[in-house]
């Protein structure tokens, strides 16, 4: 069914605050949730609704949490999400972040006792619509295994970087998982009840499955061999080793209602690029857009979304039909 982008946001406002949500926490999530789905990012979307709502009612996820922060150093702000939703800790890291890059070039954000971060290219990308660059780091449930062995260690580890490109247009927007597709792909085919391909993700004894739900219990294809397995790592020690919370392989699963909440961690490095390339760097960081954006073919990351989004603010969105008879479902 279409929907318009205002009454998508009620209605999953509206689903959420059923579920023990307040109302400032299920807007913020309504909101990160609204845009992932007008970007074309279903996994980290309506799909989703379902999950969060059930964790906020088994309180695996709290949605009544208001993050606290402190400024621990001149450049870092560090945000306890009071085990509650990502979103209004990443709300609150936008409030204060962008400030702090200004005045001093350079400035992190360490969030903990967190949930899931969502598209991380929507948190970057509005950095790098204040000017600014920013790298994003987040960690999740162990779904992968470290080169070479079989047991889940990582999560898909998404990592994010977003920069102005000044009169080149729309910021460029890289965000990957560092698994061969995002577990909420996988997710997505079992709820659908559709094989996935045969190179996505291991069975518990390691081969590899066309079965989604084997999947889901197996490990995934790390992006690029051992290369993918190394980056999942250091995502690890960035996001949860150097902010302090919960490593993958502790924490609880982000698609269902059991056991405690995943506690999982983000990092964001924002930098000033007039601070670091001078007065002329806007004009240098467009000169190098277009002159990749200049062959056939060629599209610079982040613009199919950018443009999704547009095209969902005139005609909507167009919802499955099991997505939303799940989402009506939540009582």
């Amino acid at each position: 069914m279409k929907i318009s982008l205002s009454d998508a946001h009620t209605l999953v406002c509206d689903t959420l605050m059923r579920c023990n949500v307040s109302r400032n926490n299920a807007a913020s999530v309504a909101t990160a949730l609204v845009a992932a789905e007008a970007s074309g990012q279903g996994g980290h979307g309506f799909r989703r609704v379902p999950a969060y709502s059930a964790q906020a009612r088994a309180g695996k996820v709290d949605g009544n949490a208001t993050p606290q922060m402190e400024k621990s150093a001149p450049g870092v702000l560090r945000i306890d999400a009071q085990y509650g939703f990502a979103y209004p800790a990443l709300d609150l890291m936008m409030d204060h972040l962008p400030d702090m890059v200004r005045q001093q070039g350079i400035a992190l954000a360490s969030i903990f006792k967190s949930h899931h971060a969502g598209v991380m290219g929507l948190t970057v990308e509005r950095l790098a619509e204040q000017g600014l660059a920013a790298m994003m780091f987040a960690n999740a449930p162990a779904a992968m295994a470290a080169w070479g062995g079989r047991r889940p260690m990582f999560g898909t580890n998404p990592i994010a970087f977003g920069v102005p490109v000044g009169s080149a247009g729309d910021p460029v927007i890289i965000d990957l998982a560092l698994s061969k597709v995002a577990r909420g792909k996988i997710m997505a085919a079992k709820q659908k009840g559709v094989e996935i391909p045969d190179d996505w993700a291991f069975d518990t004894d390691g081969n590899p499955t066309t079965d989604p739900v084997k999947a889901l219990d197996g490990t995934m294809v790390p992006a690029g061999g051992v290369k993918g397995a190394a980056l999942a790592m250091m995502v690890e020690l960035l996001a949860a080793g150097l902010t302090g919370a919960q490593f993958g392989h502790q924490s609880s699963s982000l698609f269902d209602d059991k056991g405690k909440p995943p506690a999982l961690g983000q990092m964001i490095i924002a930098i000033d690029p007039a601070s670091t390339g001078g007065a002329g760097v806007m004009d240098h960081l467009a000169a190098i857009a277009n002159e990749i954006a200049a062959e056939d073919g060629v599209r610079l990351p982040g613009r199919r979304g950018k443009s999704a989004r547009a095209i969902a603010e005139v005609d909507g969105l167009e919802i499955e039909d099991d997505v939303m008879s799940a989402i009506e479902a939540i009582k």
